[in-house]
């Protein structure tokens, strides 16, 4: 057995467990290993900035190449780990090399869904990595027509971007909605207004049947009848916990690593932070796989603290955004059950609306949305957490000042 901590994932939870780690007093090596060949970067900007080639890797980057070496933070890029032997303490690489630990983190993320219908055809796109922006780019040109398959998130980022290209763009959905899975039916009809005032066309309760390919073209066929031609896909159709090594070594999980809320695997030697996990929510009493930088950077150095003898709960209230042409929208909590949403403000104006979107529980706040309202967004984050109880006039009267919520 070595005295090193290994770290499996060079991602957002892979790098912020290792440098708090050292902040944290460890003082044995660290190895962070990353399967991809970039120093580990932000991946928000992909589906976004990356893809409108605003910004390049290198401003993406988590933090510079000297900031791993001053932290002594041996970062062994294109490397893959294959196995792991909770037993010896020890991981196996792709190249045979074998290293031992005394602690292990997995922060092995997630890996996209594949859409069957189109498995093995050119010119139909994922967006998880780098690599894969660098295989799209060059097929987003003015006069081009693109059908993305799915209406989540990446898939109404990516078509915001095209068609700021001058890319005509198909979204098709299989839900009654978009965005049915995480936001309610008023957000999901502004998201869609504003998308098609853009030139985007969406089509919901839409399933895909069949793909033909007809020369350089893509037929799309759905279970109604409707066909679709574009002369490249984008799927984003969710993605699945990279959970294998972890089962494997016969660590505990079922849809992500099960892990307690001390950020521990059901091995005593082993961690995991990130997409890859499923942790209890103290907050929300259940347990949740969260797909966010925000619970990748907070895992990751609850993680760390702990490996260092410390005993952290892990309980931050999740929050994510969403950049799509010149909004943003700020998400904060999780709705599920929510029976009552409370709007302050309009979601008329497209990109100049202003609005939030409350979701309660019984009177109590659980979630919000929030478009130009930073400081609804600010506030709703540590009314969560108080599991608030809040009168719908408080949230919608305009002449109360958010940060008296909570006074009112």
């Amino acid at each position: 057995m070595s005295d090193n901590c290994i770290i499996v994932g060079a991602s957002h939870a892979g790098v912020s467990l290792a440098l708090q780690l050292r902040k944290e007093g460890w003082t044995a090596p660290i190895k962070l290993i990353g399967e991809e060949s970039e120093l580990p970067y932000h991946r928000p900007p992909l589906s976004k900035e990356h893809l409108a080639g605003k910004k390049d890797l290198d401003a993406m980057q988590l933090r510079p190449a000297k900031l791993y070496a001053d932290n002594d933070i041996d970062l062994l890029l294109s490397t893959r780990v294959s196995n792991i032997d909770v037993q010896a303490r020890e991981v196996q690489l792709d190249s045979g090399e074998t290293l031992g630990y005394q602690k292990l983190a997995l922060c092995t993320g997630a890996s996209v869904r594949e859409f069957i219908p189109a498995s093995g055809m050119k010119n139909v796109f994922y967006i998880r990595k780098a690599a894969d922006i660098a295989q799209l780019a060059p097929h987003v040109k003015k006069g081009r027509r693109a059908v993305v398959i799915g209406g989540g998130y990446i898939g109404l980022e990516a078509a915001a971007v095209l068609v700021q290209q001058g890319v005509d763009v198909s979204v098709l959905e299989m839900s009654e909605r978009i965005l049915q899975r995480v936001t309610s039916p008023e957000m999901s009809s502004y998201m869609q207004r504003l998308h098609e005032s853009h030139g985007v066309e969406i089509c919901t309760g839409v399933e895909v049947s069949s793909i033909r390919e007809e020369g350089q073209e893509k037929l799309i066929e759905c279970a109604d009848g409707t066909e679709f031609r574009a002369d490249f896909l984008i799927v984003g159709i969710g993605v699945i916990a990279n959970t294998a090594l972890a089962l494997n070594a016969g660590i505990e999980g079922e849809a992500g690593i099960q892990v307690d809320e001390y950020c521990r695997t059901s091995d005593e030697h082993v961690y995991a932070a990130g997409d890859c996990t499923v942790h209890p929510s103290l907050i929300y009493q259940r347990q949740l796989r969260l797909e966010s930088v925000q619970n990748a950077n907070d895992q990751g150095r609850v993680a760390a603290a702990n490996m260092c003898g410390r005993e952290q709960v892990y309980d931050a209230v999740p929050w994510f955004w969403s950049d799509q042409y010149t909004i943003k929208l700020q998400m904060v909590g999780l709705n599920n059950d929510y029976d009552q949403v409370v709007m302050r403000g309009s979601t008329d104006g497209g990109v100049d609306a202003s609005f939030a979107l409350f979701y309660l529980k019984e009177g109590v706040l659980i979630a919000a949305d929030c478009v130009a309202r930073p400081k609804e967004f600010m506030i709703s984050k540590r009314l969560i957490k108080e599991k608030a109880q809040l009168a719908a006039e408080l949230l919608q009267n305009e002449e109360i000042e958010p940060i008296n919520f909570a006074a009112s």
